[in-house]
């Protein structure tokens, strides 16, 4: 069955809320080579807290011992002492650099995998998914979504472990030192885990709305730029301009919210930092006059405070950092998780039981399978979009080798989903497409576009030349000379066609065949399929776009294609199927025969079905 949801923007109940240390620990999973990067920069990072915790004990030890003690007072071990600081600085000074090259070399790293990883996928996924989700939203995905994670690496993450270190040094030392006043110290602190414990869910929420509708304006923006001659043909350039702005006006509300929400922490982590700092003064003092603390101490203490605040102040911005990159790796990892519904199935797989079809595909006594006439059949095949009614039901028809069928039928009749399911772009929902007597889905990919060709209504191009994008696909000619391939293409009668291009092979190709007419793209889009050889060719309103002089010429190629090729048109000019083998009238679920040319004619015009 296939009937797949894979639209991104629809959450649904089963989906879990992303754990913050599995999310790390995928995103690290992704570079298992840079694990040595990650350890070396951790060892930098320790090396900083330790550092750092060095210095508040020799700034106190020093007051204790060469300042306030009158027996001890000695200027040139103050000098020594700092001295000692000066090197400490200079050490964590160089941590910090090794440590910021090496993450910043790892952020890059993570980037260039993460954009692969998802473009890989995209690439595994079926034409359900680009149906069901905007390009421009994708490409945000791809690029806008992945810098703000490698931005949290390369930035943040190293800065935020390292304050951990930090923090956890100085706490345990100021309870180490003195408990009472190590606690007392600490007590704003639980107030802030508190105030973040309740605030985070709501900061990643405006998070993730605003990539949401930063990934809607995008998709906003290449939806109307893509169509940008519809808008001018009909002079709507006033449509253009309020779709933009009700995705600016809402990509706008949804980036102040966010920026409201990751901005919350920082005077309220203040606030704490200061009643920490107070409490150590009063508290602090009070122990002095009883005689159970010095002076030298209490600066140690301050130190030690402010080594334990001030962290905790940078992690409020960190934080909302990492709440960003959390919701930008949600948005990917929705995409990574897809698995695509159009498997390969083992070659053993059997199709759905139904009655004999006379015609498949027979093995002869060396166990080999011969060919047969029938080369497609459908049995009790049903279709249904995702969300949507049966575009077909229970319907079973073959095909015959060398034979011309024709579809057609009224507009939004499921000719179109006929095409796409005989040529696998989707499963069917029920039953089975069975290809030279074996059901469709036991085919790899390559082993079912070297069996069939498909020519669409309005063929996309790539970047390059025309010779590009012939040979898109085909190794069979991915090595050949411009000489050798207007040579294949002369003996395949497909050099004519060349004319139509002013420089030929050489002609360029820019910005998916904008440069060219719709006749030429099609042209190069015939020539594409039909080099390939295919057993079966699917053209769907290949022609509508060609002059007559052209489809003539077109028509004569195909007639000289093997005679074991069959060809399944989808056309509504009458004069493209009037010498089909066969016709398939398509409306309202079912595919029925419609005889010769003159009772479909009639089928159209009457709106009915003959069985």
């Amino acid at each position: 069955m296939s009937n797949t949801n894979y639209n991104l923007n629809i959450v649904t109940g089963q989906e879990k809320k992303t754990a913050i240390w599995p999310a790390l620990r995928k995103l690290i999973g992704l570079l298992p080579e840079q694990k040595g990067r990650l350890l070396l920069a951790l060892v930098f990072m320790i090396l900083y807290a330790v550092l750092t915790m060095v210095a508040p004990f020799i700034v106190g030890e020093t007051i204790n011992r060469y300042i306030l003690d009158k027996n001890h007072q000695d200027f040139s071990m103050v000098l020594r002492s700092c001295g000692w600081l000066l090197l400490i600085y200079a050490l964590n000074l160089l941590a910090v650099y090794l440590r910021t090259i090496l993450m910043g070399g790892f952020g890059q790293h993570l980037l260039y995998s993460l954009r692969n990883a998802i473009f890989k996928k995209l690439q595994e996924l079926p034409v359900a998914f680009f149906s069901q989700n905007k390009a421009g939203d994708l490409i945000s995905r791809v690029n806008n979504d992945t810098d703000k994670i490698n931005q949290f690496f390369s930035q943040s993450l190293m800065q935020f472990v390292s304050s951990l270190f930090i923090i956890a040094g100085a706490g345990v030392f100021l309870v180490i030192l003195n408990w009472r006043l190590g606690l007392a110290a600490l007590v704003p602190a639980a107030l802030m885990w508190i105030f973040a414990k309740f605030v985070s869910p709501w900061v990643k929420r405006k998070n993730a709305a605003s990539l949401k509708s930063t990934g809607m304006m995008s998709a906003e923006i290449q939806e109307s730029l893509g169509n940008f001659k519809v808008v001018l043909a009909f002079n709507r350039r006033d449509y253009f301009r309020q779709r933009f702005a009700e995705a600016n006006n809402n990509n706008y509300t949804a980036s102040v919210g966010a920026g409201i929400a990751n901005n919350v922490y920082t005077p309220v982590f203040g606030l704490f930092a200061s009643m920490g700092a107070l409490v150590v003064l009063v508290y602090g003092v009070y122990l002095i006059t009883i005689g159970q603390f010095t002076a030298g101490f209490l600066i140690t203490y301050f130190m030690l405070v402010n080594y334990f605040y001030d962290p905790l102040k940078q992690m409020a911005a960190l934080w909302a950092n990492f709440q960003l990159a959390i919701a930008s790796w949600d948005r990917i990892s929705r995409i990574l998780s897809l698995e695509s519904d159009l498997t390969t199935l083992p070659l053993e797989t059997t199709a759905p039981s139904s009655s004999p079809t006379p015609g498949l595909a027979t093995v002869d006594g060396s166990g080999h399978m011969s060919p047969a006439p029938t080369l497609l059949e459908f049995r009790n095949v049903s279709f249904r979009y995702p969300g949507g009614k049966d575009v077909l039901r229970h319907n079973s028809f073959s095909m015959q080798r060398g034979k011309t069928y024709a579809l057609v039928g009224p507009t939004g009749g499921g000719k179109t989903t006929t095409a796409s399911l005989i040529a696998r772009l989707y499963d069917p929902t029920e039953g089975a497409v069975l290809l030279d007597g074996r059901d469709i889905r036991t085919y790899t990919p390559a082993e079912r576009t070297k069996k069939i060709g498909f020519i669409l209504q309005e063929p996309f191009l790539f970047t390059g030349t025309v010779k590009d994008n012939i040979l898109y696909g085909n190794d069979q000619y991915k090595d050949y000379s411009d000489e050798q391939l207007t040579a294949a293409l002369r003996e395949s009668g497909l050099e004519m066609l060349l004319s139509r291009f002013d420089e030929g092979l050489a002609t360029g190709i820019v910005s998916a065949g904008d440069g060219i007419s719709l006749g030429q793209r099609q042209l190069i889009a015939f020539i594409r399929a039909v080099l390939r050889n295919p057993e079966l060719l699917i053209l769907d309103e290949a022609t509508a776009n060609i002059d007559t002089v052209t489809e003539k010429l077109l028509e004569e190629i195909l007639r000289r294609l093997p005679e074991t090729t069959t060809r399944v048109i989808i056309a509504h000019r009458l004069n493209t199927i009037e010498n089909a083998d066969e016709i398939f009238f398509v409306n309202a679920g079912e595919i029925t025969r419609a005889g010769n040319l003159d009772q479909a004619v009639d089928m159209l015009l009457q709106g009915r079905r003959v069985s």
